[in-house]
């Protein structure tokens, strides 16, 4: 949805008022409750794609030779119909390459079509679980499929093109061996000398041919994934009629721990602790809405550390029966596993994702609180 500095301020205010808090941590100074939920407005979710490599690799004619009538003049013959067959088969190649980037350029555009529209749309307000994008949702959805069969077609071509590499280096073994040959005239060694020269032109050939196909697909099977993580955070947002924008899950990110199930966790006091956390959403009312500034603030900061884990932690409130105690702490852990299923959606891999519990008797009612570890 599109905001103007403004109208962001009031509706980071609302999410206050409304249950959602953010703390002042001294790790993201700009997480405070004026900014929040950032003032930039929401982007298109899809990213730019690859520029795909744009060479040609047709390969020369073969010179043609003179007969001699010698031994090697006939190995000769036979070594430059070889490079010839091998010319031939790497201008098929490179016949399919060109083919396939002119297929993945058109579906990059039909894909980023669709999702631009639907990211338009959310921009502009819409109703949650809108059918017509969810409509436009599974077309995008089968237009990066298409992209997707691209890349294995490159994958495929990339494994025929190494096969041709070898092919290409044997035969150039065969060449400079030929010279050795005895019962050679100086016509015959000349022709060598030629085929020789041709046969290394077209080997460097197919090695610039497999270096631009492969890192082409290794770019395009990276892009595809991270296209794979915007959808789901796509859905998330038509889902609840407003734009998020790109997976959290395409920050780059290093290595965490696996994920404890909150049943699992131990419990631990907020007493005593000596950080603040990054957001707390206090579920005072039903249906607290919270996931557009949720994701604003762990937007920002992954933007500012990459490698941030989050602990999400259950916090229910220590006074009361007992009976009160366990009924909050379980409401205080499903709220918890809803906050984890969120970010889970937007994109935010589950190995950067911690759960506790905790109590606390200054909580009047059960909350979360996400903290950046």
């Amino acid at each position: 949805m599109a905001f103007r500095k403004t109208h962001t301020a009031a509706f980071v205010a609302a999410l206050l008022l409304g249950g959602c808090a953010f703390t002042n941590d001294a790790l993201f100074p700009s997480l405070t409750p004026d900014n929040a939920a950032g003032t930039s407005t929401p982007t298109a979710v899809a990213a730019e794609p690859p520029i795909l490599g744009s060479s040609s690799f047709a390969a020369p004619r073969v010179s043609p030779g003179q007969p001699t009538g010698t031994f090697v003049g006939q190995k000769v013959n036979a070594l430059r119909n070889d490079l010839t067959q091998l010319q031939a088969t790497l201008n098929q190649q490179n016949d399919q390459l060109q083919q396939i980037r002119t297929q993945t350029v058109q579906d990059s555009q039909r894909y980023h079509g669709t999702v631009a529209a639907i990211s338009t749309r959310l921009q502009v307000g819409t109703t949650p679980g809108n059918p017509i994008l969810v409509q436009q949702w599974n077309e995008a959805q089968g237009e990066l499929d298409h992209i997707g069969d691209d890349v294995l077609k490159m994958n495929r071509l990339t494994t025929d093109v190494a096969s041709t590499s070898g092919m290409a280096a044997y035969l150039l073994d065969s060449v400079r061996a030929a010279r050795s040959l005895s019962g050679a005239v100086d016509e015959d060694h000349r022709q060598l000398r030629v085929l020789e020269d041709e046969t290394n032109g077209t080997t460097v050939l197919i090695e610039r041919l497999l270096t631009e196909l492969s890192g082409d697909t290794q770019r395009q099977q990276q892009y595809v994934a991270a296209e794979r993580n915007n959808l789901n955070t796509l859905a998330v947002s038509i889902k609840n009629g407003q734009l998020y924008g790109a997976s959290l899950g395409n920050t780059r990110l290093g290595a965490a721990g696996p994920l404890m199930p909150s049943a699992a966790a131990p419990s631990a006091p907020i007493a005593g602790a000596t950080d603040r956390p990054l957001v707390v959403i206090r579920f005072d009312r039903p249906n607290v809405s919270y996931e557009d500034a949720l994701y604003a603030a762990v937007k920002g900061a992954l933007d500012r550390r990459p490698n941030a884990v989050f602990e999400v932690v259950a916090v229910a409130p220590s006074g009361g029966s007992p009976g009160a105690a366990a009924l909050g702490e379980t409401s205080a852990r499903r709220n918890a596993d809803a906050v984890v299923r969120s970010l889970t959606q937007m994109g935010l891999p589950q190995d950067r994702l911690r759960i506790s519990t905790a109590s606390s008797s200054s909580a009047s009612s059960g909350e979360v609180q996400v903290f950046v570890r």
